[in-house]
This record gives C-alpha cells, sequence and structure tokens, in this order.
C-alpha cells in the first residue's frame, strides 16, 4: 500500500539520488522551492498533506524517472544503487561535454545586499558569466573565492561551481551568507536545529559558530576551476 510516509520518502530518495535537497527538487521540475518542504507534509490541523500528482509527474519528467522507478522507491527499493549525479563529479569528468553559461560572483558582490534570493541564487540581470561543463543536474552558478582562509585547498582567484539547491552534509565544502552579510568559504562541521558550525581548511583562522537562524543560506561546492 502506498503511505504518506512512503510516498514522501520516495520523493526524498529521488532528489538524494540527484544530489538534491528537497527544494532543489522542487527547482528542478519548475514548482515552488518550498513544496516539499517538511513542513508542507502536514497541514495546520495536523492532517497529513500529500503531493499532487501533477508535482509528483513534473518532477518524474525532469528527472527521468519512469512510474517503476518512483513505485520501487515508495517499495523502499534501489535507493542505494543509483549511479551519483554528474554534478558530484570532478570537474576533469565533465570535460568534453555540451557547455553551459553561468553567473559568475565576486565574493564582494555576494555580501551585497539584494543580489540573492533566499535560496542562495543569484537574482536580476547583469551578472558576469562564464562558460562550463553542463551537469545535467542542479542549476549552480560560479563564486570566486577572495581571502585565504581556506590555502591551500582554494586560493584567491579560484573559480569555485556551487549548487544552492543541493544537500549540504558534515564534511561539505560549502559558501555560506550570514546575517552580517558576510560570505565565506568554509567546511560545514556541525549542524544542528540550533547551530551550525563552520571551519577552514587554514589553521591559521579558528571555526566559526553561528545560531541557525544567523545563517541565511549555504551552498555547496560542487568542484573548482583552478
Amino acid at each position: 500500500m502506498f503511505s504518506h510516509d512512503r510516498i514522501w520518502a520516495a520523493l526524498d530518495a529521488l532528489a538524494d539520488r540527484h544530489g538534491l535537497s528537497p527544494s532543489g527538487l522542487a527547482r528542478r521540475a519548475g514548482l515552488d522551492p518550498t513544496t516539499f518542504n517538511k513542513s508542507k507534509r502536514t497541514g495546520n490541523d495536523g492532517r497529513p498533506r500529500w503531493p499532487s500528482t501533477e508535482s509528483i509527474h513534473k518532477v518524474m519528467e525532469s528527472t527521468g524517472a519512469t512510474l517503476d522507478d518512483f513505485s520501487a522507491l515508495i517499495r523502499g527499493e534501489g535507493r542505494d544503487t543509483a549511479p551519483a549525479s554528474p554534478a558530484a563529479l570532478p570537474l576533469a569528468a565533465l570535460r568534453g561535454g555540451p557547455a553551459v553559461t553561468v553567473p559568475l560572483v565576486g565574493l564582494a558582490q555576494a555580501g551585497s545586499g539584494g543580489y540573492f534570493d533566499d535560496a542562495g541564487f543569484p537574482a536580476g540581470q547583469g551578472w558576469e558569466e562564464i562558460t562550463l561543463p553542463a551537469t545535467g543536474g542542479e542549476p549552480v552558478y560560479a563564486i570566486e573565492v577572495a581571502g585565504e582562509s581556506m590555502k591551500p585547498l582554494y586560493k584567491e582567484g579560484d573559480i569555485l561551481i556551487v549548487a544552492p539547491g543541493a544537500s549540504v552534509r558534515r564534511g561539505d565544502r560549502v559558501v555560506a551568507r550570514v546575517r552580517s552579510g558576510e560570505v565565506m568559504v568554509k567546511t560545514l562541521e556541525r549542524r544542528t536545529a540550533k547551530t551550525i558550525e563552520l571551519s577552514s581548511v587554514n589553521p591559521d583562522f579558528p571555526p566559526r559558530l553561528f545560531a541557525a537562524e544567523d545563517v541565511e543560506w549555504l551552498a555547496r561546492v560542487l568542484w573548482a576551476s583552478q
């Protein structure tokens, strides 16, 4: 039987298969980024809220999943057997594919108000642009490194390719923007309901601990063009 919990678990599994968060999966399907948020799975009256058949159809169409694929995920099958998303592969593995043009943002710009939407993606027009190999996955943009906190891994002037909608886990390299407007390239050390701890590769820079509500967004670094 297809229960409420199993259908939502299948959507989460499909997002993981493509290296996406629930909001990233919704964005890829052309839906509101909050469509699959945990808070949307239960109504104000406490009753289970089901995803619409239209939203499921759009997700399947955008990911290439078949009805059999989705049904298998509902049954709990095949959740750990899918190959990694091309967006998670090293840059060398992407060379030779089709090209795509994405926004190129400097850290100084990223720290200015009004440049990004709530999900951490560049808003508006007029950005510099860079041509990259197409990943075929989550929408991405490029950000130019400034500062020395991530040396020797990343140095000033390196270009990082980040995906705001991709799921972020402990140990991932991330670009983070905090409420003060500061934007930094760090490693996610720990994330709880109340706090987010970020560290630097360079030992001269101590870890940073923020209240969760003070971090406006985290965007996972997929790869670097050095």
